[in-house]
């Protein structure tokens, strides 16, 4: 396992990232597999490990902590902060309040004395990113945290926020966790070129696509709705609907290309991502030991140019074909009213 700096923090960490979102009732409810598969991917190398306090509601952070008791000087954690946790208004979002109370309960959880990497999960756009990163800035100052970063944040909320860190003397945002991937390449655009403007060390999430690039959903063949990732987002896998016809079309060009290239098709995307100049570490989330292991596989391939500027004719640099970032949908779009003029002021005469 190669290791690359994040960013300008001085750490060091392995390409690819072992993700833990599936570990938990939302994935892998069987606490000593997922405890075997972390020490499996520590064993291989793996020196970067990331959760967040919502996943599986705080199951995840649990089963991280047990799993690098004994071990933990030896990785890089990192964890995240935003979505509900609980009941009540201010059990979520970024607001110091929130926060303070946040970084807290994934300590304990975790079973450690400091975070090294604590991101922010996603905006919110009722909190004065001062506040957050005042907020932020206390919690390295108190040894809490070592340092902090941003996930699936826009890049001019990016930029604002580097410009209200310097105005106001505050620590800066050191990273950025986007969703990228041989289908998704809408970062390429702007948000790559921004972090590496910025010295901002960059772990992309969701290399295989929310699972479309694992393999299983091929042209042609009948699709499960009702279970694994096609129950939470049918529309994502539906090959009925329209818009879903390019995807498709893109992954049997994909696979023809691994084939050809002597590698799996998720091998190719993990390899895809990590290419990328910008990209520090792959996050990798397997459910299973077998899942990890396939995925290790092919930690030591490199794609050539002619294999890149093969993907480019399949899917065009900085094209989306494949959203995977619903969950946080930017003001501009999501609310009508900043879109529309009032109807008395919409005329041109």
């Amino acid at each position: 396992m190669r290791y690359r700096y994040l960013g300008n923090t001085g750490i060091e960490v392995s390409v690819h990232c072992l993700g833990a979102m599936m570990f938990g009732a939302a994935g892998n409810p069987d606490h000593d597999d997922c405890v075997r598969v972390v020490h499996a991917a520590l064993d291989a190398g793996i020196n970067f490990v990331d959760t967040a306090d919502m996943y599986s509601a705080g199951e995840s952070e649990e089963i991280v902590g047990r799993a690098l008791r004994g071990r933990r000087d030896d990785v890089v954690l990192a964890t995240k902060v935003h979505f509900p946790m609980g009941e009540g208004p201010n059990r979520r979002g970024n607001s110091r309040r929130w926060i303070v109370r946040a970084v807290e309960d994934s300590l304990r959880r975790l079973g450690t004395d400091w975070i090294d990497l604590y991101q922010v999960h996603r905006p919110d756009r009722h909190t004065d990113v001062e506040e957050t990163l005042g907020a932020l800035t206390d919690l390295v100052r108190a040894g809490k945290i070592r340092t902090f970063g941003c996930s699936t944040f826009p890049p001019s909320e990016i930029v604002e926020a580097h410009h209200v860190a310097e105005r106001r003397g505050l620590y800066r945002f050191r990273t950025e966790q986007p969703p990228y991937s041989l289908l998704a390449r809408g970062a390429e655009t702007e948000l790559l070129p921004v972090c590496r403007r910025y010295g901002m060390g960059v772990l992309t999430w969701s290399p295989l696509a929310w699972g479309f690039l694992s393999g299983r959903y091929r042209r042609g063949a009948a699709v499960d709705l009702t279970s694994g990732r096609p129950r939470l987002a049918p529309h994502r896998f539906d090959p009925s609907l329209p818009g879903n016809a390019a995807k498709y079309d893109a992954v049997e060009e994909l696979a023809a290309l691994a084939e050809e290239t002597g590698c799996t098709l998720p091998e190719l995307a993990v390899a895809f991502a990590a290419a990328h100049p910008a990209v520090t570490s792959v996050i990798i989330g397997p459910r299973t030991m077998e899942q990890l292991t396939s995925l290790l596989a092919g930690a030591s391939l490199a794609l050539d140019d002619d294999v890149l500027d093969r993907v480019d004719e399949i899917v065009p640099p900085g094209t989306d074909l494949y959203r995977v970032d619903s969950a946080w949908t930017p003001p501009a779009l999501a609310d009508p009213a900043l879109r529309r003029r009032p109807p008395a002021d919409r005329a041109a005469g």
